[in-house]
């Protein structure tokens, strides 16, 4: 049963933000690190952000640095993934994952609970 839901995606122009968020109902974010990836048309998932289960230690896919930002709401079990100054080449569908244990990891083999996705799609 999917336990991570993610919502927020769109269509946007370049140059646009978006905001996704993730919600935990089985509040695994609590214990875990917390991982966004992406997967575009015809190519791999590939990573995004993550973080440990402090919400700390971050780390990023050098083509977002500087523009997306990832960040949770211990209290609600949710975490975010703000993305600014969006370019056509970050259209995909966007993941959030929960990891296999405290530390945020770039491999998608890490990561044992999957959302569903969210399409984010950027026009040019």
């Amino acid at each position: 049963q999917v336990h991570l839901v993610e919502s927020g995606g769109g269509l946007v122009q370049a140059g646009g933000s978006l905001r996704l968020s993730c919600a935990d109902s089985r509040r695994t974010f609590s214990n875990n690190g917390v991982g966004w990836f992406r997967q575009a048309p015809g190519k791999e998932r590939e990573f995004v952000a993550t973080f440990d289960w402090r919400g700390r230690l971050t780390s990023y896919e050098d083509s977002v640095k500087g523009r997306f930002t990832i960040s949770r709401d211990h209290a609600k079990s949710m975490v975010d993934l703000q993305m600014n100054n969006l370019k056509p080449e970050d259209t995909a569908v966007y993941y959030c994952a929960s990891a296999r244990g405290p530390l945020g990891r770039s491999g998608a083999d890490q990561y044992n609970y999957w959302g569903q996705g969210t399409q984010v799609t950027v026009s040019s």
